[in-house]
């Protein structure tokens, strides 16, 4: 499913803007190289985000305030911007870069076959699973504790089982970040702890995320509300979901949470209602806003006229 999103993808995902007319945006900068080989444990940075010229003020005016630095709403069903505040500003964007991770292992597929913990899948803070090297799992209770409760070990580990290590699977992360359309992206690991030269935008964060929107495998895991994990040792712990919408909100149906402190919140959303999908994308929030926030994008964009209304201003490719 993924592969054939992949090639539409290329030929006319637009991520447009909406019916107000936004800042003209220049084209975009050439990609960043991948390097030969990434390193697997990168010093930590946090480097101010840079802003890209043409990146503007939030736009339409008749849209809800948000707190978030860089913002972004797309129509899921079609990819056309519908709001957008600083969408293409480089920043940190925590755990939603998971949702490219968990891409790259469910294309792979195998996912109730079992891989076994190394030691230096371990070496990661602060959410975490507490997994212990020379256990085994499956590659889906490891997925579904990556969607449900952001487990940074979970996510090491299911890189270097699919790539050899995290370097390796970070290059895999840029291909298939690039191939989506995304040139101001740069990943250094699957699970978005702060690294060095690692950064991407709202928009290309929603490009990821439109596509994930579309795996079943996905879909399901990411709008459960808990997940009972059981141990090799055969103990169980229930993981309560990270997304505090799931539940509250009778459109979320789930995506992605991130932070760490250069990020600050981050909080990816999709949302249904009557044959209406959108995904909002919020980065460099704050805990008292992340969720309000996000809630008032979706109740604005699946209410209102926002959807029928938006026009294409610009291909993103």
């Amino acid at each position: 499913m993924a592969r054939v999103i992949l090639s539409s993808l290329a030929a006319a995902f637009v991520l447009a803007g909406c019916s107000s007319t936004p800042p003209a945006v220049p084209p975009p900068r050439a990609a960043a190289v991948v390097p030969a080989e990434a390193p697997s444990a990168p010093p930590i940075a946090a480097a101010a985000p840079r802003e890209i010229p043409g990146s503007g003020a939030a736009y339409p005016a008749d849209a809800p305030p948000v707190f978030a630095q860089s913002a972004i709403v797309i129509d899921a069903a079609t990819g056309r911007t519908l709001f957008s505040k600083n969408a293409d500003v480089e920043r940190p964007v925590a755990s939603t870069q998971k949702l490219l991770t968990a891409l790259l292992v469910v294309e792979r597929g195998g996912l109730d076959s079992p891989v076994t913990v190394a030691a230096e899948d371990t070496w990661v803070e602060p959410s975490k699973l507490g997994l212990r090297a020379g256990e085994r799992y499956t590659r889906r209770q490891l997925l579904t504790s990556l969607m449900v409760k952001s487990s940074n070990d979970a996510a090491a580990c299911l890189a270097r089982a699919h790539s050899g290590s995290v370097s390796a699977f970070a290059r895999e992360m840029n291909l298939y970040s690039m191939r989506l359309g995304n040139t101001h992206s740069h990943f250094v690991n699957p699970h978005g702890l702060t690294a060095a030269g690692q950064y991407s935008t709202a928009r290309d964060i929603a490009r990821i995320a439109y596509v994930a929107y579309r795996d079943p495998t996905l879909r399901q895991m990411m709008q459960l509300r808990g997940y009972s994990f059981r141990y090799a040792d055969g103990r169980t712990r229930y993981l309560e979901a990270t997304n505090k919408l799931l539940g509250v909100s009778p459109w979320v149906n789930g995506m992605k949470t991130g932070y760490t402190v250069p990020s600050g919140r981050c909080l990816v959303t999709s949302a249904r209602r009557g044959g209406r999908d959108v995904i909002v994308v919020q980065l460099g929030s704050s805990t008292k806003h992340i969720f309000s926030d996000a809630d008032r994008l979706v109740q604005w964009a699946l209410t209102g006229p926002v959807l029928a209304s938006a026009q294409p201003d610009y291909r993103a490719n």
